[in-house]
């Protein structure tokens, strides 16, 4: 592991992402596998709630709290501030990692999600989101697209050479 890395502390901070993609199955029951380099991120518990994508998103349960707080600061008079606390709120489930490394995630969100068997779990730094097989091609031919992502991601002023402190 390069030194740099070490004296940063930049490992440690990516040790506690959610990266990378896993081709799971939903039992029966709805259960979900969690990847077991997931499964020490929940520790704490987690909330599942519909995303803004036809997907679920899985909060640690202290990173839902901050967007809870971020949602609740927002003018109550104001009607798309409703609206998101009706969507995030409404749509949330607190669950918990079994013995076996699976969170339960209540048939509801299955449904608005379009969840059946097979399922994508996709990290997203702070949380991960979990997308039926078939929505998760469509959308990932969206990220496949080089020349579409420099236009869509121009403005976002990403840079590589800058300190993570």
């Amino acid at each position: 592991m390069p030194e740099c890395f070490r004296r940063s502390g930049l490992i440690g901070k990516i040790e506690r992402m959610f990266l990378g993609q896993y081709f799971h199955s939903l039992d029966s029951k709805g259960r979900l596998t969690v990847p077991s380099k997931y499964r020490e991120l929940l520790t704490e518990g987690a909330i599942v709630t519909k995303g803004f994508d036809p997907n679920l998103l899985v909060m640690p349960s202290r990173v839902f709290e901050n967007l809870a707080n971020q949602v609740n600061e927002q003018n109550y008079a104001d009607p798309n501030a409703r609206l998101l606390r009706r969507y995030l709120f409404s749509n949330g489930e607190p669950v918990g990692v079994d013995k076996s490394g699976r969170i339960l995630i209540p048939q509801f969100l299955r449904q608005k999600a379009s969840l059946d068997t097979n399922v994508v779990i996709v990290g997203v730094g702070d949380f991960f989101e979990v997308w039926s097989t078939e929505n998760w091609i469509e959308h990932a031919a969206l990220l496949d697209d080089t020349e579409a992502n420099v236009a869509r991601f121009i403005d976002f002023r990403l840079y590589t050479n800058r300190s993570s402190a």
